[in-house]
Parts: C-alpha cells; sequence; structure tokens
C-alpha cells in the first residue's frame, strides 16, 4: 500500500470485545465502534459492519466469506485479524477485491504449546477423572489399582504440523523424555533436528500408526481439513492418545468419536471442536476425554500482545505502507 494516501483516522469496527486497554488505546487512534456485550455477531451484523468501516477487525470464530466481502462497498480495505488462523477469511476473494488482510503470527505460540504439553500430561494420566471423582465425594481413598493411568516418558509423541507452534510443543516435550517425531512437507535442517531432539516421518500413515500421542498444529486449509480421517484413525494404536489445540475440522470427528466410543484408541484431549461453540453430545458422555473450550490462547498476556500487532498493523496501513503481517494468498 505504500503509492496509498495516508488516512488520518481510519473508521475501524471491531466484532468482538478486546482487553480494556487495548480498546483504550484503539479509541485514541481509530475512529472505532467496539462491542460492547461480545456477543458473536449475526452474518446480517457482519454485513453492516463491512459496509461501515475502512478496517474490519474480526476474530477467528467469525466467517467472512466470498459473499460478504463481495458485498462489501471499495471503502473496505483492511481485515486486520485478530489471530494467527485466517481460515475464516476468504483470502482469494479479498485480494480479487484489493481488500488487505492481517494477522497477529506467533503471538499465542507459547500459550498454545504450554496448553498443549498440559493435554499430553492430563490426558494419559487422567487428570479430569480424578478430579470429577474427587469433587464428586466417591473417592475412597488411595489404593495401588485406583486411577490407573500411563507415563509419558519414553512414548513416541508424533507432532503433525512443525510450524511454530509444533517446535514450541517439542521444546517442551523433550524435558518430559518424549520420543519426538514429526511430520512436515519439507525436512528441518540435520542441525535444528538435533537441537530440537526430533526425527522426521514423512509418511503420515506410518508416523500415525506407530504414535503413542499424536498432536496435531497444521493450520486448517482444503488440503488439510479431515487429515487425520476415519482410515488414519483405524491405523492409531489401541493405546494411543489424540491431542488437538489446532482446528476441530482437522480431524474426522464423527470417525475419532466412534474410536473412543468402542475403546479402539485410549483417549483424547481437545480444545477445539468441528461446530463450535456446539460440541457433539457423544462426547460430553466420554470419560476418556479431556475437553476444554477454546483455551489456547486464553492468557492475559497473549491477548494483550495480539490487540497490540493488530494496532501496529492498522497503523502502518494507514501510514500508507504494507503492514507487518500481510497474509499473501497460497503462503504456509
Amino acid at each position: 500500500m505504500s503509492d496509498n494516501k495516508r488516512i488520518e483516522k481510519p473508521r475501524v469496527i471491531v466484532t468482538r470485545k478486546l482487553l480494556p486497554e487495548v480498546e483504550a488505546r484503539m479509541a485514541e487512534l481509530f475512529d472505532v465502534q467496539f462491542n460492547a456485550d461480545d456477543h458473536p455477531m449475526s452474518r446480517s451484523e457482519l454485513e453492516s459492519a463491512l459496509a461501515d468501516c475502512d478496517v474490519l477487525i474480526p476474530t477467528v470464530t467469525d466467517s467472512i466469506d466470498a459473499e460478504l466481502i463481495n458485498a462489501a462497498p471499495e471503502r473496505l480495505k483492511l481485515i486486520a485479524q485478530f489471530g494467527a488462523g485466517v481460515n475464516n477469511i476468504d483470502l482469494k476473494a479479498a485480494n480479487a477485491r484489493g481488500i488487505m488482510v492481517t494477522n497477529t503470527p506467533g503471538v499465542f505460540t507459547d500459550d498454545t504449546a504450554d496448553l498443549t504439553m498440559a493435554l499430553i500430561l492430563s490426558v494419559p494420566r487422567r487428570l479430569a477423572e480424578g478430579e470429577k471423582l474427587v469433587r464428586s465425594g466417591e473417592w475412597k481413598g488411595w489404593r495401588p489399582s485406583g486411577m490407573l493411568g500411563h507415563r509419558v516418558g519414553g512414548k513416541t509423541l508424533a507432532i503433525v504440523g512443525f510450524g511454530r507452534i509444533g517446535e514450541a510443543v517439542a521444546r517442551r516435550a523433550r524435558g518430559f523424555g518424549l520420543d519426538i517425531v514429526y511430520n512436515k512437507r519439507k525436512r528441518l535442517p540435520p542441525s535444528l533436528e538435533e537441537e530440537l531432539g526430533v526425527s522426521w516421518e514423512p509418511d503420515l500413515d506410518r508416523l500415525v500408526s506407530r504414535a503413542d500421542i499424536i498432536s496435531l498444529h497444521c493450520p486448517l486449509t482444503s488440503e488439510t481439513e479431515k487429515l487425520l480421517s476415519a482410515e488414519r484413525i483405524a491405523m492409531m494404536k489401541s493405546s494411543a492418545y489424540l491431542i488437538n489445540t489446532s482446528r476441530g475440522e482437522l480431524a474426522d470427528e464423527d470417525a475419532l468419536i466412534e474410536a473412543l466410543e468402542n475403546e479402539r484408541i485410549a483417549g483424547a484431549g481437545l480444545d477445539v471442536y468441528t461446530h463450535e461453540p456446539a460440541v457433539n453430545p457423544r462426547l460430553l458422555a466420554l470419560s476418556n476425554v479431556v475437553l476444554i473450550p477454546h483455551l489456547g490462547s486464553a492468557t492475559f498476556e497473549g491477548r494483550a500482545a495480539s490487540g497490540e500487532r493488530v494496532i501496529t498493523n492498522i497503523r502502518v496501513w494507514a501510514d500508507g505502507h504494507r503492514p507487518p503481517d500481510q497474509v499473501l494468498e497460497g503462503l504456509d
């Protein structure tokens, strides 16, 4: 946008409530409209918002599809996503209309990796089941055969998708004695593999069949949707666990539920779901699954940093320059 004129105070609409300090800074810099009661915007509200702003700040739960983008007036020039993933935005449609898209990559890496590691530990050790047992008042005390789980040390952790978060998970998992194998289209340099203590497995089927714990860290695209298909879930060991803190659509949820119900796999730790915020009732009925409400990025520090990145992207754009976090269609 280096050849565009500077916009003194762009009209900005934010689709969800952000941290007070982030909203306060936005109010100083922009002509901004906030979502005071934090309700999920309806499609008609999103359409109205797109028609009344220079910049829209959506979140990963807002579907900004081609129809909405094509209906937006020429005024809309920037979609500044609050979050790293952009699968909720039709990038091709935005590009065709000359609408720039930015995101906030890397901000939630450590937060999501921490949560992933928490699930890797809690699912095999049955921590959620134990917590419920104590609260129920039915716990009868320690016994040698009570609430047995599996240790994680010495087990094979398969990391599917090895970007920032996958690498951060590997660094944490190494400290717990896990044997870490990763799947990625392009192999890492040997020096980095040695530093991280990981090995590459290019064949995803082979990786799935040998893993004790599988952790998904791919972006959601047409190629990765149901990457963990029913066929691949059937390849998992009966003692294996699935961890998903990325996107629910990466796994065939119906096939996963069936495998869990029939104990064809040992368990799962899920932070994301195919039809959020709805969670399949069959999942709710299972005791071998830890279910948490999309908490991967839910830290004060991360949300503040993400807000700062959004502000920076808008300010640089408004000054007539290319924002640092512009999303280019076709990039990983």
